[in-house]
Formats: C-alpha cells, sequence, structure tokens
C-alpha cells in the first residue's frame, strides 16, 4: 500500500467512526414531536395522554418580551426521578421548542434562550417515574422573532 492509498483509508475510517455519534442522535430525534404544527400533534409525539400541573417546577421567563427573536427561558424541576424536560411554545410554527433528557442523577435544569412567534402561553412539560407533569405561563412578545 502506498502513502496515498494509506492517507485515503484513514480519512475514510475517521470520517465512518466519528459518524457514529451522529447516528446515535439521531435515534433518540423524535421526528413526529418536533415536526408537529399544534401541541396536541407534539403531545401525541411524547405519548403524553395527560399532564397535570405542578408547583415543583420552577418556569422563569419574561411577562413581556420585547423581541421574540430572544427569549430567556429557564426551567427547574423539583420532582425526585425527572427523566426529561419538555419546552413548548402553543402559538410557534413548531410548537415543541426542545426535550431534554436526564440521567444518571443529573440535575434537572435547564436555562435557554427560544424564539417566539407571537404572545402565546409557554408550557414546560415535565416526566417523572412515568407520568407528566406540567408549569404554564403567559409571555407577551412585542416584536414577533419566526418568520
Amino acid at each position: 500500500m502506498n502513502r496515498r492509498d494509506w492517507i485515503k483509508a484513514t480519512l475514510a475510517f475517521g470520517v465512518v467512526v466519528m459518524s457514529l455519534p451522529l447516528r446515535a442522535l439521531a435515534a433518540v430525534w423524535n421526528k413526529p414531536a418536533f415536526d408537529a404544527q399544534n401541541v396536541e400533534g407534539v403531545l401525541k409525539g411524547l405519548n403524553i395522554r395527560q399532564a397535570g400541573q405542578s408547583r415543583d417546577i420552577v418556569l422563569i421567563a419574561p411577562d413581556m418580551a420585547e423581541n421574540g427573536a430572544i427569549v430567556q427561558v429557564e426551567v427547574e424541576s423539583r420532582i425526585p426521578g425527572t427523566e426529561a424536560i419538555a419546552i413548548l411554545v402553543d402559538k410557534n410554527p413548531t410548537p415543541l421548542i426542545a426535550n431534554f433528557m436526564f440521567s444518571n442523577g443529573a440535575d434537572p435544569y435547564v436555562i435557554t434562550r427560544i424564539k417566539m412567534a407571537e404572545t402565546s402561553e409557554l408550557k414546560a412539560i415535565v416526566k417523572a417515574g412515568g407520568q407528566y407533569y406540567s408549569v404554564t405561563k403567559q409571555v407577551e412578545v412585542a416584536l414577533g422573532g419566526c418568520g
């Protein structure tokens, strides 16, 4: 094997090895939930039949967002055994903003910036022990961020 063939083979092997984690991430991507165009479709995609209200979920977001392109949202679950936190915006073109999974005792806390198309209900849904819990907050948007 000459040097040029060895370099090509090494690069090809590297590309294959580097793409393996991407395939693993694609396996957990919930396409139906993220592609849903309404909250009911998201809930169906996430297999959520019912989510009870809970005071053990802390949702921090502004009452009034001047620019819907950058809305900071904080969610913390104080429910023991939290497995996932989903963030939804009712009036966005695709309501499911994020679905965070937690394992191995990770702290169920997220802080992120999201886009909001217009004034809407912001919802955090927490999965813990096979049950679903939620909290909502109305956020007014002065200038829409989805377009």
